[in-house]
C-alpha cells in the first residue's frame, strides 16, 4: 500500500510499504477513504531529525472496515467508521472516566506497540486498528458521502475545539475569546457557539481564516499580537473586563500568556494547543497572576473518543458542520504539497483522499 512517511524536517514522502494485516484478535483492518494533515503534524515537519527509514505520520482518518479480528464486537466488514487520534480499549479505569487519551492499553498511530508491532499512520491507504471495539465509531449506514469532511473533523480537530470550550467553561450567554486562527481555533469558535456563547472574539489576523470564523459565529476580531496588547484590546471590547472563557489553541508560551491576559478576573482558560518549547515546559507559569485574578485553567489532550457520539449526532442532524476548516483537498500522493501549503499558511487544513 501507499503511505506517508516523514524522513526529516521538510522531507515528506509517499511510498510503498507492507500491507497491514490482522495481528491480534482485537484488531480491525480499515481501508482509509479520507485523512488529513493536522497542525500538530507541522511541529515534527519543522523539526524532525533525519532518519534513514522514515516514520509513519498522520492520526486523523475515516474509512471502511475491511476485516475484524475474532474478539472484535460491534463492528463488521463493510461499515464506515471514524478513528479518534489515539486508539484505546474503552474499558480501563481512565477510559471509564472519559479520558481515553490516557488509556492504559492505548497508543498512537504511527508508533510501535509494546509487543513490537508497528501501528500504521493515518495518512495511508490502510490502517491496522488495535483495540478496534473501543476505538472505532461506526458511521450509520446510509450516511451521505457529502458529510465525510465534517465526520473527519470529529477524529481530532472538532473534538479538540470542543475540549477547549469545556476547559474554558463556556456557558450560554458568555463572552469567549479564542487565541489562534488555525483549524483547532476555528473549531473552538464553532464549539463555543454550540455551547451558547453570545460573543466570540477571535485573536488572529489572517483574512481567509477570519471569514471562516465569522461563518462559525465569531463576532469580533483582534489582530494585535503580544499578551499585554491583546489583553488591552479584548478589555476594550468588553467594557474593561476581559473574556469569561478563553480557548488557547496554538501551543506556544506567547499564546498561553495571551490567553491568561485576556481572561477576566474569575474567568477560565482552556488550553489544547500541543505545548512546544518543551525544554522547561512553560515554566515559570504566571501563578501569581492566575491566583490573584482567580483565573482557572483546564484543558489538555482532548479525549475525542468520549465526545464522538454527541458530536456525531449533531453532524448527522445538520446542527453542526465543521467541514469549512478544510480549504484544500489533495490526493494522498500529493501529501507533501499539503504539508507545504499548511506550513506556508496558504491552507488552513488539508484533506487527503486515498
Amino acid at each position: 500500500m501507499r503511505a506517508t512517511l516523514l524522513y526529516a524536517a521538510g522531507d515528506i514522502r509517499v511510498e510503498t510499504v507492507p500491507d497491514p494485516k490482522i495481528i491480534d484478535p482485537t484488531d480491525a483492518l480499515v481501508r482509509v477513504t479520507h485523512s488529513c494533515i493536522c497542525g500538530s503534524d507541522l511541529w515534527p515537519y519543522k523539526s524532525a531529525a533525519a532518519t534513514e527509514s522514515g516514520n509513519r505520520i498522520g492520526h486523523e482518518f475515516i474509512g471502511v472496515i475491511e476485516e475484524v479480528g475474532s474478539e472484535v464486537t460491534g463492528l463488521k466488514p463493510g461499515q464506515r467508521a471514524i478513528a479518534p487520534f489515539v486508539y484505546s480499549d474503552g474499558t480501563c479505569a481512565n477510559c471509564a472516566h472519559g479520558i481515553n487519551t490516557s488509556c492504559t492499553n492505548g497508543g498512537f498511530w504511527g508508533a510501535t506497540q509494546p509487543n513490537g508491532h508497528l501501528v500504521d499512520g493515518g495518512q495511508g491507504q490502510y490502517v491496522r486498528v488495535p483495540l478496534a471495539t473501543g476505538t472505532l465509531v461506526p458511521i450509520p449506514d446510509g450516511t451521505a458521502e457529502s458529510l465525510a469532511p465534517a465526520l473527519l473533523t470529529l477524529s481530532d480537530v472538532m473534538g479538540t475545539g470542543h475540549h477547549a470550550a469545556l476547559g474554558a467553561r463556556v456557558t450560554p450567554g458568555c463572552t469567549t475569546a479564542v487565541v489562534g486562527d488555525g483549524a483547532v481555533g476555528l473549531c473552538g469558535v464553532l464549539a463555543a457557539k454550540r455551547l451558547g456563547a453570545e460573543r466570540v472574539i477571535l485573536l488572529g489576523s489572517n483574512p481567509a481564516r477570519w471569514a471562516v470564523a465569522q461563518r462559525f459565529g465569531a463576532t469580533d476580531q483582534v489582530t494585535t499580537r503580544g499578551a499585554q496588547a491583546a489583553g488591552e484590546a479584548v478589555r476594550e471590547l468588553t467594557n474593561g473586563l476581559g473574556a469569561d472563557a478563553v480557548l488557547e489553541c496554538v501551543g506556544t508560551r506567547e499564546a498561553f500568556d495571551t490567553a491568561v491576559a485576556v481572561a477576566r478576573p474569575g474567568g477560565a482558560v482552556g488550553y489544547v494547543g500541543v505545548p512546544q518549547q518543551l525544554d522547561n515546559g512553560y515554566a515559570p507559569l504566571p501563578i501569581r497572576q492566575l491566583f490573584s485574578r482567580n483565573v482557572a485553567i483546564g484543558g489538555g489532550v482532548a479525549p475525542v473518543r468520549a465526545y464522538l457520539p454527541v458530536l456525531l449526532a449533531d453532524v448527522l442532524s445538520g446542527k453542526l458542520d465543521p467541514s469549512p476548516v478544510f480549504d484544500l483537498e489533495l490526493p494522498l500522493e500529493q501529501a507533501a504539497d499539503g504539508y507545504r501549503a499548511m506550513n506556508d499558511r496558504t491552507a488552513i487544513k488539508v484533506l487527503l483522499r486515498s
